[in-house]
C-alpha cells in the first residue's frame, strides 16, 4: 500500500494553520511585498518552507550557512532566525533589485547583521570563495541548470554530516515527465535528482515537501 494523501486547499490550509508562529507580521510582510511582484512571486518560499527551514538551522546547530538564489529573502530570514546570536548567513545571488527588498525587510526583522550578501554570478562569486569556515548547512534554490555546478562548488567546504538542501526537485511533477515533453530545467533536475541518489559522497533522500526538498547529508 502506498503511504501518501494528496493535498488539496483544505487540508494545504490545515497545515499552514498548524505550526508554530503562525502570527508573524514581519514575514507576512515580506510575503505579501512579494505576492505585489505578480506571477514572479512564486520563486519564493512556502510558509511551511520557512517554519521548516528556521527549525531545521536550528536543529542542526548550524553556525555557518551558505544559500544559492536569494531573490526577496523569506528563506534568508528563515534561516538567519535559526542562526545563534554569531551564526552567518552567506547569500549569493544575481539580482540587486530583488535582494534590495531583501535588505530592507532583514534590517527591520533584526537578523541584517548576520547576513552577508554578494550579488552577482554565483558560480563564478562560489568559485572564488573561501568560507571562514566548514559550512554546516547549505540551501540551494536558484537558477536550475546551475544547480549541479553549485553543488559541486559547496560540498568541498561542507563539513562532514552537514547539509545540502536543494529547493524544486519534483518541478511541479514534470519530473516523471517523457523526457521530449520537459524543460531544461527540468531536466537538469531529473539528471541531478538521479546523479544525488547514486553518489556516494553523500545520503539523500527527496521529499514532497512544496515543489520538493532533496536533503543531503555529506558523509
Amino acid at each position: 500500500m502506498n503511504k501518501y494523501i494528496t493535498l488539496d486547499n483544505s487540508l494545504y490550509d490545515y497545515i499552514l494553520a498548524h505550526r508554530s508562529k503562525t502570527a508573524d507580521p514581519l514575514y507576512d510582510a515580506l510575503r505579501r511585498e512579494t505576492a505585489a511582484l505578480g506571477d514572479i512571486s512564486m520563486m519564493a518560499i512556502s510558509p511551511e518552507q520557512a517554519t521548516f527551514l528556521s527549525l531545521l538551522v536550528t536543529a542542526v546547530g548550524a553556525r555557518r550557512v551558505v544559500e544559492v538564489g536569494t531573490f526577496t529573502g523569506s528563506s534568508a530570514l528563515a534561516i538567519a532566525r535559526g542562526l545563534p546570536a554569531d551564526g552567518r548567513l552567506f547569500c549569493f545571488d544575481v539580482s540587486d533589485e530583488w535582494t534590495s527588498i531583501a535588505r530592507r525587510h532583514w534590517q527591520a526583522a533584526g537578523v541584517g547583521g548576520k547576513i552577508e550578501l554578494s550579488v552577482g554570478d554565483a558560480a563564478k562569486t562560489l568559485a572564488a570563495w573561501t568560507p571562514p569556515g566548514p559550512v554546516d548547512f547549505a540551501f540551494i534554490d536558484a537558477d536550475k541548470q546551475g544547480y549541479d555546478t553549485y553543488y559541486e562548488l559547496l560540498l568541498p567546504h561542507v563539513r562532514k554530516d552537514g547539509l545540502i538542501v536543494f529547493d524544486n526537485m519534483l518541478q511541479h511533477g514534470r519530473v516523471v515527465n517523457p523526457s521530449a515533453e520537459q524543460s531544461e530545467d527540468t531536466r537538469a533536475i531529473v539528471a541531478l535528482n538521479r546523479k544525488l541518489a547514486d553518489d556516494d559522497r553523500v545520503e539523500s533522500v527527496l521529499l514532497p515537501i512544496a515543489d520538493g526538498l532533496t536533503f543531503c547529508r555529506k558523509i
